[in-house]
């Protein structure tokens, strides 16, 4: 009896340390977070010179005034729109050729159905820098450079690997005879794949639209390579704006604004966290 209170002690000792662990890794890596929060609210020529206080001791909105203004008569609010805009299409564009892609892959037998997998599987190991000056030029060749063209139409041709990966396991877990028993009353493939797997997919969709809007959301290298006009900028490339190493920067309202471009992604995710683990854990229904 003494042995097991004993070990039953440790254990509770070992568990408590490694909370204690995570919970201050969890903290290190949030609290630049936080500081940037806070230091919206400070005025922006005190920012660094109380960067070691992380509680402003006067509370100023100007940062979040000033931001909003934007630049050249061009509100903030012109730069959020063209983010959400970008991020929308792209992930309309994204879940519908994945889901597609996916059933594709899970549903038919064709010649060359391994390869083509395993060619899209290697897709997803390329960093994206190795494609960046073959895509460049071939936007250029047709003309798009300078537009969101390059942001958007790419997606609905199912290049996120991830995404028909995730689909296509999802639907493999989805017995075929309800697709046999949709035959036999006389069902097509399309109306398999509408009436049948579609509403079965919601958990796998719903986080397939979760990644793919936050990093369409977040994306800056793609934006900065092909966008030009700058009241054609998203949210990602018009922060830089804050920041002139020929003259002032505004600090300030940098971090004002990079604090209100966070919130979407943070909206999303806590009202759809739910269906993200259901679609991320779940392989499908169980016969």
């Amino acid at each position: 009896m003494e042995e097991l209170r004993y070990s039953k002690k440790r254990i509770r000792i070992y568990i408590g340390t490694l909370l204690g662990v995570i919970l201050a890794i969890g903290l290190i890596m949030i609290y630049p977070l936080v500081w940037m929060i806070m230091s919206s609210f400070k005025e922006t020529n005190i920012i660094f010179k109380t960067a070691g206080q992380l509680i402003p001791k006067k509370w100023v909105l100007d940062n979040y005034i000033n931001g909003w203004k934007g630049f050249g008569g061009v509100s903030f609010g012109r730069f959020f729109s063209n983010s959400l805009f970008i991020a929308v299409v792209a992930t309309i564009g994204t879940i519908v050729s994945s889901a597609l892609v996916g059933f594709g892959f899970s549903r038919f037998q064709f010649r060359g159905k391994g390869i083509l997998f395993a060619a899209m599987l290697a897709s997803m190991m390329l960093p994206a820098q190795v494609l960046m000056i073959p895509q460049y030029l071939w936007y250029q060749k047709l003309g798009w450079v300078g537009s969101y063209l390059p942001l958007i139409v790419p997606y609905f041709f199912a290049i996120q690997g991830f995404f028909v990966y995730l689909i296509k396991n999802f639907i493999d877990g989805i017995p075929t005879e309800l697709d046999e028993a949709a035959k036999i009353d006389g069902c097509s493939y399309y109306q398999i794949f509408m009436k049948i797997i579609l509403p079965l997919l919601k958990p796998a969709l719903t986080s397939a639209c979760i990644f793919s809007f936050m990093w369409r959301w977040d994306d800056f290298l793609s934006a900065l390579l092909y966008v030009q006009k700058s009241v054609q900028y998203p949210v990602s490339l018009a922060l830089k704006l804050f920041c002139d190493p020929g003259s002032s920067s505004d600090y300030g309202a940098m971090f004002a604004m990079a604090t209100i471009s966070i919130i979407p992604s943070i909206l999303i995710f806590l009202i759809f966290q739910r269906y993200l683990v259901d679609g991320i854990s779940t392989s499908g229904l169980k016969g």
